[in-house]
């Protein structure tokens, strides 16, 4: 259902308020740029300081541009079951086309809690689940027997994983469990090269919402066999993966996309904050390297 290059897409806020117009441009310009598929309010979106009303509005804005030409993969997840299920019919009736799920987080659950919580969440909902398994921010790790167990008993609604665990060793562990036909997807942008030899089919990518035609070349070049290609993007592009996260994100990721979208909204919600000085440079310099300025 997914694959190849999908923009975990940042939100353009002016004063406070989401920019449903600068939005929209954002949208349509990643879809023109060759972007397989689009997450909204996800982690570099800042779902974390959205109330729900206005999270799945932004859902149904993306869904509402994209019109059916990319799918709508809605970040949804929540530490709290009842929650979670909510949010997944809340991104259904937004129109988005499968729910990106993180384990509970803060609340630090067993291997046992975190498949009943997937569980439950699957027989309240029959839209497509991608879990995003990013430890380094849940306290909370899908390890792979449990990500066996829930993709096995519920093989209809797991569709895939944006493993951003940076733990390589992990893809052939989740397709040895999960099976061969299991989506797998970087969620780290700088080792996409290496997730996809060892047989991921893509990336929810950072690095995306600044260079989507770069990133979609990387991951096309992969997909048709012309590793040498794959590998000369990989080097452009590695700078910025790396400059992404020279300080808090989402701040230099939308300090790069103001450069290489000039008028694009900076503004970030507390308490994310903006780029640093270090930090700036640095973008400017991968943005350099990848032939963006």
């Amino acid at each position: 259902m997914f694959s190849g290059s999908i923009p975990a897409l940042v939100t353009p806020f002016r004063n406070g308020a989401f920019a449903e117009e600068d939005f929209r441009a954002l949208v349509e310009w990643q879809i023109g740029e060759g972007s397989a598929a689009l997450v909204p309010c996800g982690t570099t979106g800042e779902a974390a300081t959205m109330p729900k009303d206005e999270h799945f509005h932004i859902v149904r804005v993306c869904a509402d541009q994209a019109k059916g030409r990319v799918k709508i993969l809605a970040g949804a997840g929540s530490n709290d079951t009842k929650v979670a299920i909510d949010n997944v019919q809340a991104a259904k009736d937004a129109g988005a086309d499968a729910a990106l799920m993180v384990p509970p987080y803060y609340n630090r659950p067993s291997q046992e809690g975190i498949f009943r919580h997937f569980a439950a969440v699957a027989e309240a909902s029959d839209l497509p689940i991608v879990l995003y398994n990013v430890p380094g921010r849940t306290v909370t790790d899908i390890q792979p027997a449990t990500m066996a167990r829930i993709v096995k008993a519920f093989p209809e609604t797991f569709v895939g994983v944006k493993d951003a665990t940076g733990n390589l060793s992990r893809v052939s562990e989740q397709r040895a469990g999960c099976g061969a036909g299991f989506v797998q997807l970087s969620g780290n942008d700088e080792t996409a090269l290496a997730f996809n030899a060892m047989g991921g089919v893509g990336c929810i990518s950072v690095t995306a919402n600044v260079a989507p035609k770069l990133c979609a070349a990387f991951q096309a070049a992969w997909a048709a066999g012309d590793t040498a290609m794959a590998l000369a993007l990989h080097d452009k592009l590695y700078p910025l993966h790396i400059a992404m996260f020279t300080d808090a994100s989402p701040g230099p990721v939308k300090y790069a996309v103001g450069r290489v979208r000039p008028g694009f909204p900076q503004e970030l919600r507390l308490p994310m904050t903006e780029a640093g000085e270090a930090s700036r440079k640095a973008v400017d310099e991968a943005l350099a390297v990848a032939g963006l300025l």
